[in-house]
């Protein structure tokens, strides 16, 4: 609580005198307009929908307690005419453009740096010559390609119409344009921070390009009865000893054999072992932080020139020449030099990266490897697990979550719950009414509207399963996933675990019922 207070003064006693000065007042109302603009009161946003229309707003927020202020990507013809009650079509017919925002935040600052970099070279590969970049406040950098760079339609669709999806795929395809570039610069630097790679490395799955999971299998006998049994554990877990339900006598390990397994792509080595390559590698996507769920209806961003609430830095704008050498010292906010982060760009001048990143996609979609397992002759592809729902066992951390009372980390919560539920099949309805009855128990709750928009996008999706567990999803907002949990990838494959070994209970008290005695 100390350290909190700490910072909670020292960025207020910052924050008055640092936007009172003019100059930091106009660069955050130029960027500002026909952008949903918000002040964050050091923990708590707000209200929505707001927008500034005078420079001298930004400095009354202050003197009434604003540490920060933060901005839609989306960009409208009134921001004050946003409501939650808006279907698709009229939030379409509000939104007179959006701008791609990439948003780099890295746990390690010079790790945020070369992602950075790399991103800025993808985009280059396809001559797009006007970027914005400025720097996040603490870890992480922003990069942005204004509206005015992307063609008003394309392939019979209006542009302006399909976000989130297209600049989702559009961050998508510079991720995979930036993974080598990003790969070789990481691999090529021996300096301290590359010790904290060392648990984002292993074996590569040849489909998807992320890790696999290093498993083994174990085997074990019993010595009296010769039965045998057989489970999958991770490399580096430990199994408690197991009897033998005939004997009651503990089986003895017989064998193990290591192998990998992709999860998302339901392959793993023992049937597939061309799909992995044999080579460490990289899981490149841990190290870019980059996370597609962020380019989200109403996401909002750190303005530039805000400053950041861990930090008191302010979120300053560079140059490109500047960002391989930039220093977060470099940010004080006494010594900002006003830039503009929106560049300047040509009429259509995304166009080339928008065509591509869509035939990508598409080609991805279409092309997308299957694998035929030889003993069953089927093809291998990612399904919802169907368990019975009355049955079902909620992993602590979904138990947790379902509580409530979140108060940061709420849209971070509604993605884990609905993909949870989702990837156990559950009807949307009942998925629904379990959300709005989570979402009652958060003060302040989310927006319906909000709600609505995200089961609109996930109806429109392939089911995807929930973060694992070594994600920051869960610590973000204050969970702890418990040792028991952490047994298991993700929830899911936490409830399928317990669901399994209940019925494989029922089975065996069934079968050790009496059977009945025959009649002479």
């Amino acid at each position: 609580m100390v350290e909190v207070s700490t910072k909670e003064e020292r960025i207020k006693s910052i924050a008055q005198f640092y936007y009172s000065k003019k100059e930091v007042q106009q660069a955050i109302l130029e960027f500002c307009r026909q952008r949903e603009t918000i002040p964050r009161y050091y923990e708590g946003f707000g209200k929505r929908p707001d927008t500034f229309e005078y420079p001298n707003e930004i400095f009354n927020f202050a003197k009434k307690g604003a540490t920060s202020f933060h901005c839609s990507e989306e960009i409208w013809n009134n921001p004050l005419e946003i409501s939650t009650d808006l279907d698709q079509e009229q939030f379409n017919q509000l939104r007179s453009g959006w701008d791609l925002l990439i948003d780099i935040d890295c746990k390690w600052f010079e790790y945020s740096k070369k992602a950075a970099l790399s991103i800025i070279k993808s985009l280059e590969f396809h001559k797009i010559k006007n970027i914005g970049i400025k720097y996040s406040g603490s870890k992480g950098f922003h990069i942005i390609i204004p509206w005015k760079a992307f063609p008003k339609d394309l392939n019979e669709a209006e542009t302006i119409n399909m976000f989130p999806e297209w600049p989702r795929i559009v961050v998508q395809y510079l991720m995979e344009l930036a993974r080598p570039i990003l790969e070789k610069s990481i691999l090529e630097d021996k300096g301290e921070e590359y010790k904290n790679l060392q648990n984002l490395t292993g074996i590569k799955c040849e489909n998807c390009n992320n890790l696999a999971e290093s498993l083994k299998t174990v085997n074990l006998q019993c010595l009296s009865c010769k039965q045998t049994q057989s489970f999958n554990i991770k490399l580096e877990e430990k199994y408690k000893q197991r009897k033998c339900p005939e004997c009651r006598i503990p089986f003895q390990e017989i064998s193990s054999q290591e192998f990998y397994r992709c999860n998302p792509c339901n392959l793993d080595s023992t049937k597939n072992p061309q799909n992995f390559k044999p080579t460490v590698s990289m899981d490149i996507f841990e190290v870019l932080g980059l996370d597609v769920v962020l380019v989200s209806p109403r996401h909002l961003f750190r303005t530039p020139y805000s400053l950041h609430e861990k930090t008191s830095l302010a979120s300053v704008v560079l140059d490109k020449h500047e960002l391989e050498n930039f220093q977060p010292k470099d940010a004080n906010p006494m010594n900002v030099k006003i830039k503009n982060f929106l560049p300047d760009s040509e009429e259509g001048e995304a166009t080339e990266l928008l065509v591509q990143a869509l035939d990508w996609y598409k080609s991805k979609q279409k092309d997308k490897k299957t694998y035929i397992d030889k003993d069953q002759n089927q093809k291998k592809q990612f399904q919802k697990v169907k368990v019975d729902k009355n049955k079902i066992k909620y992993p602590p951390s979904i138990e947790q979550i379902l509580k409530g009372g979140i108060k940061d980390g709420r849209k971070r919560a509604l993605f884990i719950l609905m993909n949870y539920f989702n990837s156990l099949d559950i009807p949307i309805l009942e998925i629904d009414k379990t959300i709005q009855d989570w979402n009652k128990k958060n003060k302040p709750s989310l927006k319906d509207g909000y709600i609505k928009s995200q089961f609109t996008w996930m109806q429109r999706q392939k089911p995807i399963l929930p973060p694992n567990y070594d994600k920051d999803h869960y610590k973000a907002i204050g969970i702890i996933p418990t040792p028991e949990e952490l047994k298991s990838k993700n929830p899911v494959s936490y409830t399928v675990r317990k669901f399994l070994s209940q019925q494989h209970r029922e089975k065996e008290n069934q079968n050790r019922k009496p059977k009945p005695k025959k009649s002479n």
